[in-house]
Order: structure tokens, then C-alpha cells, then sequence
């Protein structure tokens, strides 16, 4: 895979969790709207945008082809752990982007962008400690 096949795809498959998380977080909001259910939100969003890229990186980024309970949890805990300081940016930037303007539009902008940047570093996160084996990638990798 050339390194610009990879990029596009990886971006691919990170709005393609980015609308799922963004989605389940509507679904929360449309359901409650009080100002504790935002906490909520955020949170089942993310972990529904977790999970999807997870999978979709596993197989098509990575070339993980490994399967059982036992290879899957191992590396969706890796995994999980990588996207922890990722997921403070995600949601430290939607956060601070509704704390000052209070508007969804600017409360989603503040997502996308923390989601963009969060993925670029989660990239070479899991690159390097839960993918680390031979992968589609592996002329691009260090």
C-alpha cells in the first residue's frame, strides 16, 4: 500500500467514525438535552466511533488478520488505551468549544477538530504498540 493510499484510506475510515460518534451523540441529545446528559453523549459517542475504527483499522490498515476473544480484547485494550489522551483532546476541544460559544454548530466543530488532530497522533500510537507486526503499511513504517 503506498503511503498516499494509506493516508486517504485512514482519513476514510476516521470520518466514517467521526459521523458515527457525532450520530450517537445527536441520538442522546435528541432523547435528553439537560446539561448533564451532555456528558452522556460524549461518551457513548466516542465509544461507538472507538469501536468502528477499531475494527476498520485492525483489518484494513494494519492488516491484522488475527481472530478469537483472547487476540481481540488484547488489542482493543492496547488499542482503547492509545486513544485515552487522544480522546482528552477529543473532548477537552468539544468541550471548550461549547463552554465558550454554546451553539451546536460550534460545539461539533470543536469535535471534528479535536477528532482530527487526536487521529493523526492515534495513528502512530497504535502503529507502534498495538499493530506493530507486519501490516499493509509496512514499507511506510519506521
Amino acid at each position: 500500500m503506498t503511503p498516499r493510499s494509506l493516508v486517504i484510506r485512514y482519513a476514510m475510515f476516521a470520518i466514517l467514525a467521526t459521523i458515527a460518534n457525532l450520530a450517537v451523540q445527536r441520538m442522546v441529545l435528541a432523547i435528553d438535552d439537560r446539561p448533564a446528559s451532555f456528558a452522556t453523549a460524549v461518551f457513548t459517542g466516542t465509544l461507538a466511533g472507538l469501536a468502528l475504527k477499531y475494527f476498520l483499522d485492525k483489518r484494513w490498515i494494519f492488516g491484522d488478520r488475527s481472530t478469537g476473544i483472547a487476540a481481540h480484547g488484547e488489542k482493543f485494550a492496547l488499542y482503547t488505551l492509545m486513544g485515552v489522551a487522544t480522546t482528552a483532546l477529543f473532548w477537552g476541544t468539544e468541550t471548550a468549544f461549547w463552554a465558550i460559544w454554546r451553539t451546536e454548530f460550534m460545539r461539533e466543530a470543536g469535535a471534528l477538530f479535536g477528532l482530527a488532530v487526536g487521529y493523526v497522533v492515534k495513528y502512530h500510537l497504535d502503529r507502534r504498540f498495538v499493530f506493530n507486526r507486519r501490516s499493509l503499511a509496512e514499507g511506510w513504517h519506521d
